[in-house]
């Protein structure tokens, strides 16, 4: 049986992977309100890549398919409630169901980072309903972990074309083999036991735009996942 709940949601120009680690630094007034209600709730909202084809209120709404983000520290930069950083960690995949929109519009030329912008923002907050968010929300749907086990041998060929690529985009320049396995080693992909986190995680290595990453995450069976790394992995 799926489950289903309602989410806030942020989006980002990112793809949040489970199990990865995510920073953010919060100084909009709307998703000041969506840490605060997430602080008083289970600390969980919805992280997707922005599509901007896709507007909700004047506002880019997000992808279809994200991530929950559990929030696991949150710390008052400047001690006056002005700027948040907030530590999160992807948990489970989602689809968007339904779109709850945010209670304000977007303003006329706003400037996230002026006072006069979050002024703005305030202004319209409190023309609106109370119980209106100013936050994009969400009926969602959770997906279920993809639970299959990835080879070595299937992990070192993806490895081999992460390699291949990356030597390919450097040319003329070129790129010593042991640098790149000195790169896998920085960021712990040598192993001899992979996960699908590694394969998420070469698949953000080998990226070079937030979209490439959004079919890996959407990506429901090892088969597929793996056949999707290969083809963002696969010198065109």
């Amino acid at each position: 049986m799926t489950q289903q709940k309602i989410l806030p949601i942020f989006p980002l120009d990112l793809v949040l992977f489970p199990r990865q680690e995510l920073p953010l630094r919060i100084f909009e007034p709307r998703y000041k309100q969506l840490v605060d209600d997430c602080m008083l709730g289970d600390g969980q909202f919805g992280v997707c890549l922005v599509d901007s084809a896709n507007q909700i209120q004047g506002w880019n709404g997000p992808k279809l398919v994200g991530t929950i983000a559990k929030i696991i520290k949150c710390e008052d930069i400047e001690l006056d409630g002005m700027q948040l950083h907030i530590q999160t960690l992807g948990r489970s995949k989602f689809q968007i169901k339904k779109i709850i929109p945010p209670s304000v519009k977007l303003p006329e030329n706003y400037d996230p980072h002026s006072i006069e912008g979050h002024q703005a923002i305030s202004d319209l907050d409190e023309k609106s309903n109370n119980n209106e968010k100013m936050y994009i929300q969400a009926e969602v749907e959770l997906i279920p972990e993809i639970d299959d086990n990835i080879s070595l041998n299937q992990w070192e060929h993806l490895v081999d074309l992460w390699k291949k690529k990356t030597i390919n985009q450097a040319l003329p320049q070129i790129i010593d083999p042991f640098a790149l396995d000195q790169v896998l080693t920085q960021y712990y992909l040598v192993t001899d036991t992979p996960t699908i986190d590694y394969v998420y995680s070469l698949a953000a290595l080998g990226a070079q735009d937030p979209n490439d990453l959004q079919p890996i995450l959407e990506a429901n069976s090892i088969e597929d996942l793996i056949h999707r790394v290969e083809k963002l992995l696969t010198v065109k």
